[in-house]
């Protein structure tokens, strides 16, 4: 059970995290809310597992560090899904 539990909470940490990745990506992302959410959970899992391999995923108190990487990983995949998934049909076709 407990992959469910932390797909659950990347899920509620993508609704945070999403918003947030968004908010640092320069000019209009052409991205639905629940693109929002899903970018943001995998911002989510794979910050949270880059900061367990460099020794910060577990801290006493409030993981500030975690979340930042969260957050950058987040923005990441943000310019990563406008830059391949984006609005396809502004491209200009001749």
């Amino acid at each position: 059970m407990g992959i469910v539990w932390t797909i659950i909470g990347a899920l509620f940490a993508g609704i945070i995290i999403g918003p947030l990745g968004r908010l640092v990506v320069p000019g209009k992302q052409d991205i639905s809310l629940i693109m929002t959410i899903v970018v943001g959970a995998v911002g989510a899992l794979v910050g949270g597992f880059v900061a367990t391999l460099i020794g910060v995923g577990d801290t006493s108190g409030i993981d500030w560090i975690k979340l930042g990487i969260q957050v950058v990983v987040a923005a990441i995949c943000v310019v990563l899904y406008v830059k391949f998934a984006g609005n396809k049909s502004s491209t200009p076709t001749a």
